[in-house]
């Protein structure tokens, strides 16, 4: 039995990891280069974003053939390699199924556009006249979720990109040829599987219109998503693999279901309540303060409902699709360092399996991109569009996307203090972040009060203690706005974690029982225990192990 509490992932985005040839464009050859800083920094899984062919509309989640490596990428042979050579240093790599829609430029539904009505029926397309599309529904990328077809006289679905045709799981023929894909990846020595938005795969029986939202309510967590999933882990063998489902706008009751072992579905979630409270309205291309305690409600609601529900958690504060966290929750400024590692913390003593995304272990930063131009997100570009329609300044819409892009977590990885971060030799796909030159991994490496430091000791302690790999959660202080607090225990054992979120020096209570605990862990020199306080300054984090 797979021990999820004990193990930690390191997600990559290939395309800006690191360039081994010099294009400008990341590899499968820079990820092999690379896997000695891997090991080193601890993890037990790689997870890969698509390296699959592909137009490249949206970064690769626009998949033309689910079997093949995009040259861009590599080769088959590299992908071997980095398969083979990962295993040697003790990591197993894991491939982004996306298999809600393929590229319009996949083989299934050039045919489907070539009047073949077997593979019409492998995607979700309406009959019409071409003036009024099926349903009012919105695409996630703004605009319509449906394209007009003349020469079919259809409609399909796209609830993403227009070149992002979404696939008919109710026909079995599809359901067979996605069972194929992982039975091919697993064949090449894959270990884990991550599927894209894998909760918006079960369509309703009927399509209507939605008067009161995009249309979401109708296909979240839909009527047959537990029976597909079941019937895909079933039929591949993938039960025992590390697998996680992306659940786009989900429920906690689903959630259980998923990541119940008795429910044969999937390892574990990613839900994305937690990093929605700085949206204003719920609205994410509105800007406001991060609402502290509907973060702390929302993981408390979270962590104690998976564990009475037996679900389990993915932790994580950045990927590719999120801002940097430093940026958006913590400190840029005197507090950098000690906010980057508060966050870190912060979610890698809870339970459930961390995940890293790329550069979070150094503190990387948002870009601040000031130009339009610097953008390449077919999101971010679709809806500066958008914002400026709703009478929006440039100034103002570039703003909110200096927040809010998905380009802020896919800036090159900062490697060195050389050219580009150390990233390409070549002119990157797109500009990293200015400050490489103070923030990069060949600096923080020879620091060993860096950032990176931290993030090993987090993944050595969690792989140490039981406590914390298999430890209950309870939370405390819960009406403290500026502080999340929880306590772990297992068996006779027990962990006190506290962390101030906050640039402000906070004091708070102590538990009289506290002075028989002895700090495991923290971001600053000491504790501050004073009487019957304790002292937390700006941004820090603390844990406390109850002595044996």
């Amino acid at each position: 039995m797979l021990d999820l509490g004990e193990k930690t992932v390191y997600q990559i985005y290939p395309k800006s990891f690191r360039d081994a040839d010099g294009d400008g464009f990341g590899d499968l050859r820079g990820i092999i280069e690379k896997l000695d800083y891997l090991q080193g920094l601890g993890v037990d899984y790689l997870w890969l974003t698509p390296v699959f062919p592909s137009p490249q509309n949206d970064n690769g989640y626009d998949v033309a053939d689910y079997c093949a490596i995009d040259p861009r990428f590599g080769t088959m042979a590299d992908i071997e390699e980095l398969i083979s050579r990962s295993e040697r240093r003790g990591l197993k790599v894991m491939l982004d199924m996306v298999f809600n829609h393929t590229s319009t430029f996949h083989e299934w539904f050039q045919k489907a556009l070539a009047g073949d009505k077997e593979y019409q029926d492998y995607y979700i397309f309406r009959e019409g006249s071409g003036e009024e599309p099926p349903t009012n529904w919105q695409s996630k990328f703004g605009g319509p979720a449906w394209e007009y077809v003349p020469s079919l006289g259809k409609w399909y679905l796209h609830l993403y990109d227009v070149t992002q045709a979404d696939l008919n799981w109710k026909n079995p023929r599809v359901r067979e040829e996605l069972k194929g894909v992982i039975r091919f990846w697993k064949e090449k020595g894959v270990k884990g599987f991550r599927f894209d938005v894998v909760n918006l795969i079960s369509k309703p029986e009927h399509f209507e219109n939605d008067f009161q939202g995009d249309g979401r309510r109708f296909y979240s967590d839909g009527p047959h998503i537990h029976e597909y999933l079941k019937e895909l882990v079933r039929d591949t063998g993938i039960g025992e693999m590390m697998t996680v489902g992306e659940m786009s706008s989900t429920h906690l009751k689903d959630c259980i279901r998923y990541s119940n072992p008795q429910e044969q579905e999937l390892s574990m979630c990613f839900q994305f309540h937690h990093l929605k409270v700085d949206y204003k309205n719920g609205e994410k291309w509105s800007l406001t303060e991060p609402d502290r305690m509907e973060l702390k409600r929302l993981f408390e609601e979270w962590q104690t409902g998976m564990q009475r529900g037996h679900g389990w958690n993915a932790l994580f504060w950045c990927n590719h699709d999120q801002p940097r966290i430093v940026s958006r929750f913590g400190d840029e400024g005197p507090y950098w360092k000690e906010s980057a590692k508060m966050l870190g913390s912060c979610i890698h003593l809870m339970q459930g399996t961390p995940y890293i995304y790329q550069g979070e272990e150094l503190g990387m930063t948002n870009p601040h991109f000031r130009e339009i131009g610097q953008y390449r997100d077919v999101e971010s570009l679709n809806y500066y569009e958008i914002l400026l329609g709703q009478g929006k300044t440039e100034e103002e819409a570039l703003q909110i996307l200096a927040a809010r892009s998905r380009d802020n977590s896919r800036t090159p990885m900062q490697w060195s203090g050389e050219a580009n971060g150390g990233f390409t030799e070549g002119t990157p796909w797109i500009e990293p972040a200015g400050n490489y030159g103070e923030i990069n991994a060949r600096m923080q490496a020879e620091d060993e009060d860096s950032i990176l430091h931290f993030y090993k000791t987090l993944i050595r302690i969690r792989k140490e203690k039981a406590l914390i790999s298999k430890g209950s959660i309870a939370f405390l202080m819960q009406d403290n706005s500026d502080v999340l607090a929880y306590s772990r225990a297992y068996r006779d054992e027990e962990l006190i974690v506290l962390n101030n979120l906050t640039d402000r020096e906070i004091t708070v209570s102590a538990e009289p029982a506290w002075s028989r605990y002895e700090k495991l862990l923290g971001n600053y020199e000491g504790c501050r225990l004073e009487g019957g306080s304790v002292v937390l300054r700006p941004f820090e984090t603390i844990a406390l192990e109850k002595r044996g």
